[in-house]
């Protein structure tokens, strides 16, 4: 393929297996691109699913997928750790190879007016695809989540301007179709790393002061006269927040790399750690949810491996050792790093 993008949809459901693989078969087979992982996380309730190939065949994937959730998903139901606006929470376009940003930005577009308009659901763009720039930031627009939706639908009491308030494509209104699939959030970025540093603990207690020390937008400090300042994170294009996983008993700064090279995993993961640390707790591990850019692992392995290594598999095992990215799973780097998922699935 001359034209290659990545897809990412985000599911409201991590739970159940039978549900997850109905949504998932829908694409499964088709031509001209494939299904590289499917993440389910059940403290998150969430499932990660990572589509790539050629770009108008992963459009058309996207929108069979997005129906598929918003029939089987009922949000009115939905409970989970991380936040979420609806059942497909974002659905991301990436460029890989022979792809721009706009190119991305198009097909976003173009997928989020058909889903407004067959689906008739509350259907949002965000990223370089945002119709306005107050809407760039999935964060802005989910804020509030689905249990915040229904007053921004209805004329009622929110924090959201009149530019994020409503949705760009779909219905405006909080009918049935609304309060079963929330609101659906599409659109184009770079490559952006899911990455999770895991804390030794079962509250969130050290987990929440570190995301709020590593995150770009760092710390709100409020006087007790109302004056507010804003204090900045320690960590470049990072999105950071800390979170129990009752199922593992642990806990975990829940990160969004927007720029793994302004800001690589060791860097994430060092910082984390060296903060844990200082408050009488260790960081047993991380971990990857969704796939991985090679040069984002072999960056790490350079970190972590001999000075002078440069085997490629060599720097692989070594970022997957220091970062213990096999701590609450096996990491198989075939199945994790895109470019060999792409080279595996295209082979087969």
């Amino acid at each position: 393929m001359e034209a290659i993008v990545e897809c990412v949809p985000n599911i409201s459901e991590g739970r159940d297996s039978e549900k997850i693989n109905r949504i998932v078969e829908v694409v499964r087979g088709l031509d001209q691109c494939a299904v590289l992982g499917v993440e389910p996380d059940s403290d998150y309730n969430r499932t990660v699913i990572t589509i790539a190939g050629e770009p108008n065949a992963v459009k058309d994937a996207a929108f069979q997928l997005i129906c598929k959730a918003i029939e089987e998903i009922d949000m009115r139901t939905h409970e989970g750790e991380h936040p979420r606006l609806g059942a497909v929470d974002v659905c991301p376009f990436v460029p890989l190879r022979g792809v721009t940003m706009d190119d991305c930005s198009k097909l976003a577009t173009s997928l989020a007016q058909r889903v407004g308009e067959v689906c008739n659901v509350p259907t949002f763009l965000y990223g370089s695809a945002a119709l306005h720039e107050e809407k760039y930031l999935l964060s802005t627009i989910r804020k509030g989540q689905y249990e915040g939706l229904e007053a921004r639908l209805t004329g009622g009491e929110t924090t959201h301007s009149e530019y994020t308030r409503f949705p760009d494509f779909g219905s405006k209104q909080w009918g049935e179709e609304a309060k079963k699939s929330g609101g659906i959030t599409i659109g184009a970025r770079g490559i952006l790393v899911a990455y999770n540093v895991n804390i030794d603990e079962k509250e969130a207690v050290v987990a929440k002061k570190i995301g709020s020390l590593v995150r770009s937008t760092g710390r709100l400090i409020k006087r007790e006269d109302g004056r507010k300042m804003r204090i900045p994170g320690m960590l470049p294009m990072v999105q950071g927040m800390g979170v129990s996983l009752e199922a593992h008993g642990i806990s975990q700064v829940s990160m969004n790399l927007r720029d793994v090279v302004q800001c690589p995993m060791h860097v994430a993961f060092e910082a984390c750690k060296s903060i844990a640390n200082d408050h009488g707790t260790s960081t047993p591990g991380s971990e990857l949810v969704g796939l991985v850019p090679l040069e984002a692992m072999l960056e790490s392995g350079r970190w972590y491996a001999k000075e002078d290594e440069s085997d490629e598999k060599a720097l692989v095992h070594a970022a997957i050792k220091g970062l213990g990215l096999d701590s609450l799973g096996d990491f198989i780097p075939d199945e994790r790093i895109i470019e060999w998922a792409l080279m595996k699935a295209v082979n087969q």
